[in-house]
């Protein structure tokens, strides 16, 4: 039985390379690429309707707008989960392109100092609910950009940090790596699923505190390495979770199923040094995201999740974008301007009247969330931003 399989799978191996390798996709030029006058107009746009939706106590996002079919959120800390993931990303999204204007200031303010009382005290919601791995990812990337604008608090946000590395320490699945669910076992534990891309955005989060000077745990970035590189399939692709691995040809580990996450975690594993990803890899998936953005985009809106091509699902979009800003960060300065203009002709035209952008109706978070996804990835578009880095 054991040689049977062996032979099979050898079989396939074999029959694989002798295929030849898929032609990547790649964008028609643009004729135009948008100038910087409307990439400056939408962020502002954007972070006028970050500023007016602020919560009263300084966060972002609510458990209202409910629909006929809702994420599946047990016990309140579900949502404090949710509030403190988007409030981290607007934080984020206010720091780097929220101006100097006194309105936009003083609800920065407000919102770091909700990060810091809130964040160390979130925990998982229930034995199989384990949102709040989102919060650490992204609110240990608020509290390095605080950490950065804040000097004279530094001593408290480092310590805010390091109880982000514990949370996310406990919360490790024995797999390495992290899920947001445990279907499995309920353990103390988690006995949940490694996703890759949950390994992505927090090893991307740790490279950026690594960077500032307030390392992770090195063993636990070492195994969430690990657990996303078992999860990298051969023609580039990743799985979306390591429960998949005997499914790897099923829709949503296909490069149209892949195309939200593979920009994530290709920047994370070569930021934390993988050869395998060159400038090349990045390019051919950054082409392949613009020249096929329609499989994301026909997920966008869908109030089911999954229910797309591909089983795409409503909130990549923007998630998936906003990576894109990142790795073309990573690329030669004749491939950024190019990639640059395709990141912003897309995201443009989706801005909304009110000055929001959002890809999946959940609860009252989708377009807090999604504004300042958006806002992040227009800001790497514009010429000044690079100048300064």
């Amino acid at each position: 039985m054991i040689m049977t399989r062996m032979g099979f799978i050898l079989g396939a191996l074999l029959l694989a390379a002798q295929l030849p390798a898929a032609e990547v996709p790649r964008p028609k030029p643009l004729k135009e690429p948008p100038d910087d006058s409307a990439i400056r107009q939408a962020i502002q746009r954007g972070v006028d309707f970050m500023v007016a939706r602020q919560n009263k106590d300084g966060s972002w996002g609510s458990p209202r707008n409910t629909k006929g079919l809702n994420i599946y959120a047990p016990t309140s800390e579900s949502h404090r989960a949710f509030r403190l993931a988007v409030t981290a990303l607007t934080v984020s999204a206010l720091i780097e392109a929220g101006g100097k204007n006194p309105k936009t200031q003083a609800a920065l303010a407000r919102g770091e100092a909700y990060l810091l009382k809130h964040l160390p005290t979130l925990r998982r919601a229930t034995a199989d609910a384990i949102y709040n791995v989102w919060a650490h990812c992204y609110g240990i990337q608020a509290l390095v950009r605080m950490r950065a604008r804040l000097p004279k608090k530094r001593a408290v946000i480092d310590a805010a940090l390091r109880s982000q590395y514990d949370k996310l320490t406990r919360y490790a699945s024995i797999d390495g790596g992290w899920g947001y669910y445990d279907f499995r076992a309920g353990t103390k534990q988690p006995a949940s699923s490694s996703i890759s891309f949950v390994n992505a955005t927090a090893l991307l989060a740790f490279h950026e505190a690594r960077e500032a000077g307030v390392p992770p745990p090195e063993r636990l970035a070492l195994r969430a390495l690990a657990a996303l590189k078992r999860q990298r399939l051969p023609d580039g692709s990743y799985l979306y979770g390591e429960y998949l691995k005997w499914r790897p040809r099923s829709g949503i580990n296909r490069p149209g199923g892949s195309l939200g996450r593979s920009q994530a975690c290709n920047l994370a594993l070569r930021l934390w040094g993988d050869k395998v990803i060159t400038d090349q890899v990045m390019i051919d998936w950054l082409d392949r995201l613009f020249a096929r953005n329609e499989w994301l985009g026909m997920g966008r809106k869908r109030p089911v999740p999954h229910e797309s091509w591909f089983a795409v699902a409503g909130y990549f979009y923007y998630y998936g974008h906003f990576y894109a800003a990142f790795c073309i960060e990573q690329l030669p300065p004749k491939e950024r301007q190019r990639l640059r203009g395709h990141l912003a002709h897309t995201m443009l035209p989706l801005q909304e009247r009110d000055g929001s952008w959002w890809d999946f109706p959940f609860y009252d978070y989708h377009q807090q969330y999604g504004t300042a996804m958006a806002v992040m990835t227009l800001h790497r578009c514009r010429p000044e931003t690079e100048e300064r880095r």
